[in-house]
């Protein structure tokens, strides 16, 4: 499970909401949050005042030099309507809604095979469920819950499908899949989505505590799922055989929807500078104080770690501290562009998948490319040395001072490249 900070310790692969907030309880309360945050409030729209800073809604939130969204990916559930659900005898539930059901001896069908599929073959595995069935429109890679396998293949630094990336699918089909070989995708390439990652669902599939099918939803029944079963390769909704799945209990690991960020201006979301295409995928050219951080993100591969969020972080502050180290428009811009070219043969768009590798590339190249920036670099990548910084800083404002250049006008400005 994802670790968001470096104290989150999880008891299993895949907490519940208890443990989830339990753990975000904490930190608020260790960062003495409370009085800081303010519930049940709505962004409806963020813009500047005649000084460049940030006014949430209106001026009574009061006035701000820059602003990260973190409204992530996951918004409301996505719970789609199926020919014959309201006939169904059994219980329906979205996979976000899990948490005090019960499976016991049940026979449980979860249609979708993304990450929130495996989480709910978890769950029925510890409830005790009689049998699972995870049915699947789709191929998606699956790889084991190993830290030297994550990030050995988050060492793709190209960021996506290499005319060598057949050596980790190869290995991936004998070494974890071996007899389930069928199961890998026969035409998606592993640096083309995000995978999912788990290392016990093969072994219960091989007990015959679950099964994985390929095909399409046709509809409920009164005892279950009317599904055509397709075979390898087959395209969705192209010809298979049609099956009843028994089943007493169905979850709709069917995703979320994306949460928006139309509250942040217009021009944020300029062709062809718009989400993900962004500097560093988190910052929109036109507004260098602002950083969207893990709400841009399409897919990866990644050790799932919490170094990124830090860096970022760290990133948006080196740039409301540092006059000369924020990035004008053109130059934000011009990275873009040169992302993409360096990308222009990948399967996927540029930034619709990274690697953790790549990602630390970016990074890397931002301090390196502005030689104001070397003086940040302990603060950005490790969050020590912030004294040095500023007393570089220092020294620096009075010569600034001297030539007339400040540093409070407007911190969404970009001064250098």
């Amino acid at each position: 499970m994802y670790r968001f900070h470096p104290s989150i310790r999880w008891d299993g692969g895949y907490p519940n909401r208890e443990q989830i907030v339990s753990q975000i309880t904490e930190l608020w309360k260790c960062y003495g949050l409370e009085s800081k945050t303010k519930f049940d409030t709505k962004v409806e729209k963020v813009y500047k005042d005649e000084q460049g800073r940030w006014i949430i809604n209106d001026p009574s939130q009061g006035r701000f030099d820059g602003i990260i969204a973190a409204v992530g990916t996951c918004g409301d559930n996505k719970m789609p309507q199926m020919p014959g659900q309201t006939n169904f005898k059994g219980e329906v539930y979205h996979s976000s809604e899990l948490t005090g059901k019960e499976a016991k001896g049940k026979k449980v069908v979860i249609i979708g095979g993304g990450a929130s599929a495996v989480e709910a073959l978890e769950f029925a595995s510890h409830e005790e469920a009689e049998k699972t069935y995870i049915l699947a429109r789709s191929d998606k890679w699956i790889i084991p819950r190993n830290p030297v396998v994550d990030v050995l293949l988050s060492f793709n630094i190209f960021g996506g499908e290499t005319i060598f990336s057949w050596i980790p699918e190869l290995l991936l089909k004998k070494l974890f899949y071996r007899d389930l070989e069928d199961l890998a995708p026969a035409d998606k390439g592993l640096f083309t989505g995000t995978p999912m990652v788990n290392s016990d669902v093969m072994n219960k599939i091989r007990t015959g505590k679950a099964a994985w099918l390929r095909g399409d939803i046709l509809g409920f029944t009164e005892d279950g799922i009317k599904f055509n079963h397709r075979g390898k390769g087959v395209p969705a909704n192209g010809p298979g055989r049609e099956k009843i799945i028994p089943a007493d209990l169905v979850v709709m690991a069917t995703g979320f929807d994306r949460p928006s960020l139309n509250f942040l201006p217009e021009d944020s979301f300029s062709e062809p500078y718009n989400p993900p295409n962004w500097y560093l995928q988190t910052f929109p050219p036109e507004h260098v104080s602002v950083s969207a951080i893990n709400c841009t993100y399409i897919n990866a591969i990644g050790s799932v770690g919490n170094w990124h969020i830090g860096i970022y972080t760290r990133i948006l502050l080196m740039f409301l501290s540092d006059p000369l180290t924020r990035p004008r428009s053109f130059w934000m811009e011009r990275w873009i562009d040169l992302t993409r070219v360096l990308k222009r043969f990948a399967p996927t768009a540029a930034f619709d998948f990274f690697t953790y590798l790549e990602m630390l590339w970016w990074f890397t190249f931002c301090i390196a490319i502005n030689p104001f920036r070397w003086k940040w670099a302990l603060f950005v990548f490790f969050g020590i040395g912030y004294a040095l910084p500023r007393k570089v800083l220092e020294a620096e404002d009075r010569v600034r001072n001297g030539m007339g250049v400040q540093n409070g006008k407007s911190y969404d400005t970009g001064k250098s490249f």
